[in-house]
């Protein structure tokens, strides 16, 4: 009866996976971004027993499954998002550099994070040292709500920024990255990570090209009116802005990687590693 049971139980398994395939690729090809987030939370939650075990841990949450779930908007990664959170690799990344490799868990911080991530906002809300702003262009979840080309904020406001797959969205890159130099005081430091081609060596825009199905082509998504390639540092650079492009993650050991699920081990490139930009 156990050996049954447990049959019963893989085979649900495996239908379950494959069904949240489906409908994550689903929700992130047709749901509005404003939406994204709260909606694969809602289909997401009803599928954790299905991931019960401690093969994988997320840092951000401290939840442990068997296993997470798929996830990619064109290609669906494995073990790629957190059910309970929603951490993809990327956040559970950056979670880890946050910690050991910045000053945002350490001192009194003005923090401003645009297009805010779910799995951030209520462990960065709870710090106590932290001055935490929101924004986005429509989330719920946005204390305000601004265009990163044009933000209503003062001058020298914020010791650091985080901006994390935002500017491969905005039509005017150098005044999304003017801006984001504006806002922060000297000294201050900002967290840029976009998806990045490894096999681009320099930045492909065109804009001309205007239809979703074309930008798709060219770009990799629908809503993206570029694709960085391996110049990414130099792009930023470009705004008077220090970047150091930080490989934090080979730092890292193996069974770290594995056990939260950190990128592809075997593979690791430039898409895994942290742009941290400093305003001198």
């Amino acid at each position: 009866m156990d050996l049954i049971f447990l049959c019963i139980f893989a085979y649900h398994s495996y239908l379950t996976i494959l069904v949240m395939k489906n409908i994550i690729k689903f929700f992130l090809r047709n749901i509005p971004r404003k939406y994204l987030q709260r909606v694969v939370y809602l289909a997401t939650s009803c599928s954790k027993i299905f991931y019960l075990g401690n093969k994988v841990e997320c840092p951000i949450c401290g939840k442990h499954y068997r296993r997470f779930l798929p996830y990619g908007y064109v290609i669906s990664r494995e073990n790629a998002l957190c059910p309970n959170c929603l951490s993809l690799e990327r956040h559970r990344l950056l979670w880890l550099y946050l910690k050991e490799k910045t000053n945002l868990f350490k001192e009194d911080i003005s923090f401003l994070h645009i297009a805010p991530e779910l799995c951030f906002i209520p462990r960065f809300r709870k710090q106590d040292n932290i001055k935490y702003t929101t924004a986005d262009l429509e989330s719920p979840w946005a204390d305000i709500h601004l265009n990163i080309e044009n933000m209503p904020i003062e001058d020298n406001s914020y010791d650091a920024l985080m901006a994390n797959h935002i500017l491969e969205h905005v039509d005017n890159l150098d005044k999304a990255l003017s801006e984001i130099r504006r806002v922060l005081k000297p000294g201050g430091w900002a967290i840029l990570i976009s998806p990045i081609n490894p096999k681009r060596e320099t930045t492909y825009s065109d804009p001309s090209i205007t239809n979703p199905i074309e930008r798709e082509k060219h770009f990799g998504q629908k809503d993206h009116v570029r694709e960085f390639g391996k110049d990414y540092a130099e792009v930023l650079r470009e705004s008077g802005l220090e970047v150091i492009e930080d490989r934090f993650i080979e730092s890292l050991d193996k069974e770290i990687l594995k056990r939260y699920a950190l990128a592809d081990i075997e593979n690791l490139n430039i898409e895994n590693h942290v742009f941290i930009c400093f305003k001198r």
